[in-house]
């Protein structure tokens, strides 16, 4: 059985029918040229014509290596991939008739999701003829809502879908919690060197409050 063959993304040489095409890039003298021209140009440098904008008018082209500029454009692509956040979705499952204490427990797990970044989906799933609580389950999830407010918004109010009523939250910007950064290591921080004394000044010394008495003269 013969090999499917893959297709190419972009046009190449033989294959842009186009009757001129606009050139750009670093090798060649930028401008439109016949597309036998510019063809002849990416065979004199050993290289291949890429159409690059096939919608532009005329079509864009590069003179360039192929399978070069095929790898360069697989290696952006999972940059591209690589950058993006990945979203995490955490499900959230209640009864109609939750209780207070499993209730505050659902929302404490659920304050740490939305720190982390992730997304809530959170649902009543109705058993039976407990249905006919669709109403109970609706105020349960407002109320879940209210409860994280200060983290989430509201991406879906509640709605009813089969046996399940789904209520969507999503994390406010200022409530994901970045890791901190690492505090200065103490080996790293230099001592001061402390800082020399100023000789004080010597003081007067105070004359003394008594004077000696002066010598008795000599008798003549």
């Amino acid at each position: 059985m013969p090999r499917q063959q893959v297709e190419e993304p972009f046009k190449i040489n033989q294959k842009i029918l186009a009757r001129e095409v606009r050139l750009v890039g670093d090798n060649v003298e930028q401008g439109v040229y016949p597309t036998d021209q510019a063809r002849k140009m990416a065979q004199e440098q050993n290289l291949d014509l890429v159409e690059i904008s096939p919608t532009a008018t005329p079509p864009v082209c590069r003179v360039i290596d192929y399978s070069k500029f095929k790898y360069e454009q697989k290696k952006k692509t999972r940059e591209l991939k690589a950058k993006q956040t990945k979203v995490v979705l955490k499900e959230i499952r209640f009864g109609p008739n939750t209780d207070e204490h499993d209730f505050a427990f659902k929302v404490k797990h659920a304050q740490e999701f939305l720190r982390e970044g992730a997304k809530i989906k959170s649902y009543v799933h109705f058993v039976g003829r407990s249905i006919v609580f669709k109403e109970r389950g609706e105020i349960l999830l407002l109320k879940f809502a209210q409860a994280l407010e200060d983290l989430a918004k509201v991406e879906q109010l509640p709605k009813l879908e089969g046996k399940r009523m789904f209520l969507y939250l999503a994390p406010k910007a200022a409530a994901v919690v970045k890791p901190a950064a690492k505090p200065a290591a103490a080996s790293d921080a230099k001592p001061k060197a402390p800082k020399p004394a100023e000789p004080k000044a010597e003081a007067p010394e105070k004359p003394s409050e008594t004077a000696p008495a002066p010598a008795a003269d000599a008798a003549e």
